[in-house]
């Protein structure tokens, strides 16, 4: 990336012919002048797929900037190629975190203004950025949140779910063992739940709640503020069908699920139903253990429902 000298002119005035060296960004291809920035650390929402999908004031903290701390930089550089910005980028993900932190404090030490973005959404949903700030605000630095896009509230919005109460729980564990463990405890939340998956995992995810969690209201929301977004609304036994037959799995995943109906007792054909994928994915005493974990029904009735559904 190329780096940039310390602005001047920032008294100019917005719109055209900016003074040379300030720090500007376009709007409608007109060069714009971003006002001075007061040191400090900034969380700045960027798109989460559509790139205008970016804010005003999100831009305008991009350009003025002295530094931008993101996850992947040549992300981060088709946006800001995109808004003609140049400021200087730096690396700050997962697998760097412990030795880039060091330095962005010290530049946060020299009064820099320094803006941390994640690849698309909100900053510290589901990225390291919660250390960066937690030492920042220890040390004195300000820091101020730029809101912007986000996944889990785009989803939330589309699902056709209620709002008024959510749990959001990111990524489920990999492994179905320790998956399914996760979804039970889930499964006693009273609001509607939010996960993040990936395309490859999807089917069996879905499967996995469907066991565990019975007949929920769910949405499947794909590649959103993308030019293939997807939105899929049905119950998860069937959402989890029609991924297992062939659903695409290309893309980003938000799963959404409704909270669990208060004291409502299953039909038995809903338990049946969910016995028979449960039986055909684990041996009987598991499937028993899932389905009355997840309807809360007594096990021996499980137990006996099961026997009759094998022996027909």
């Amino acid at each position: 990336m190329n780096e940039r000298k310390p602005a001047t002119g920032r008294d100019s005035p917005h719109g055209h012919n900016p003074a040379p060296g300030a720090r500007t960004y376009l709007l409608s291809g007109q060069p714009i002048v971003a006002k001075a920035l007061s040191p400090g650390l900034y969380l700045v929402a960027t798109p989460i797929g559509n790139l205008g999908d970016i804010t005003l004031r999100g831009l305008e903290t991009l350009a003025a900037a002295d530094l931008i701390a993101c996850e992947d930089t040549r992300i981060t550089h088709r946006l800001l190629e995109r808004y003609g910005i140049a400021t200087r980028l730096t690396p700050y993900h997962d697998h760097n975190a412990a030795a880039a932190r060091p330095k962005i404090l010290a530049r946060l030490a020299e009064s820099a203004a320094v803006a941390l973005v994640s690849d698309a959404g909100t900053p510290l949903i589901s990225d390291p950025g919660f250390k960066l700030v937690r030492e920042a605000q220890a040390a004195g630095y300000r820091v101020t949140s730029i809101p912007g896009a986000s996944s889990v509230l785009a989803a939330l919005g589309s699902a056709g779910l209620p709002t008024d109460r959510f749990f959001f729980e990111g990524f489920l564990p990999p492994k179905q063992t320790a998956r399914r463990t996760r979804i039970s405890e889930l499964g006693t939340i009273q609001a509607t739940l939010v996960l993040f998956e990936t395309g490859p995992r999807v089917a069996e995810a879905l499967a996995d709640l469907a066991a565990v969690l019975g007949p929920r209201e769910a949405a499947i929301c794909r590649e959103l503020t993308k030019l293939h977004e997807e939105i899929r609304r049905s119950d998860l036994a069937s959402l989890a069908t029609a991924y297992a037959e062939g659903g695409e799995t290309r893309g980003e995943f938000v799963i959404v699920v409704a909270s669990p109906a208060p004291d409502a007792a299953p039909a038995v054909e809903d338990v049946d139903k969910l016995l028979r994928r449960a039986l055909s994915e684990s041996s009987l005493k598991d499937a028993v253990s899932a389905v009355a974990e997840a309807t809360g029904i007594a096990r021996r009735e499980i137990y006996q429902r099961a026997l009759a559904l094998v022996s027909r």
